[in-house]
């Protein structure tokens, strides 16, 4: 009798610890975050289409295309796996390489303004397109992923939960962050006088 009452115990209390909501939440910041990585994957994938079609505009610069390539070699080297999203110096090393190459890719993008004959062919216009949406996707993506880590660190953080998080060793995750935040917290400076 004393063992079915503890049993039955155990399982009331497991229930209404967060364990399940942890294993849900768990497994929700998951695929959001694999969700990012499919849309930072199909980025990369567009970047060799997108070097072959600039390369063939012969005045351009290849100081910028140099750049693309080697922000994609390096975003695309980095290993990721399920533990990186608890590891902040993987995490953080990870969103370095994905923004180096988001921003490389924007100057690329901004270079070829210049460039008439490159801005009129239709295949680099395709790819164009192509990259700005991904850029969208990218961003919705992200947006999940962030939903998801907060609703994993409330209940990480909350009480009764919490207890919960520290018997099962369930600590917060890591979530995107603005790299230079002191740098854009401060209003841009606009002056119309200067010529």
């Amino acid at each position: 009798m004393k063992r079915w009452f503890w049993m039955l115990a155990a399982v009331l209390l497991l229930s209404g610890c967060g364990y399940n909501d942890f294993q849900r939440l768990d497994e929700q910041t998951k695929s959001a975050w694999s969700e990012v990585l499919n849309q930072y994957q199909r980025r990369a994938d567009l970047v060799p289409n997108i070097v072959a079609t600039v390369k063939g505009e012969a005045n351009f610069e290849q100081e910028t295309l140099t750049k693309v390539i080697e922000a994609r070699a390096k975003a695309t080297s980095i290993q990721v796996t399920p533990e990186t999203l608890n590891d902040p110096q993987a995490f953080s090393k990870f969103q370095a390489a994905q923004g180096e190459l988001g921003s490389t890719l924007s100057r690329l993008m901004v270079t070829v303004e210049q460039y008439p004959n490159l801005k009129a062919n239709q295949g680099f216009s395709d790819l164009r397109v192509q990259l700005e949406g991904t850029e969208n996707r990218i961003t919705v993506a992200r947006n999940r992923y962030i939903r998801a880590v907060q609703d994993y660190n409330v209940l990480a953080r909350s009480f009764p939960s919490n207890l919960t998080a520290m018997v099962f060793s369930y600590k917060p995750k890591e979530n995107f962050s603005v790299q230079n935040e002191s740098a854009i917290s401060a209003p841009p400076t606009v002056d119309f006088n200067k010529k």
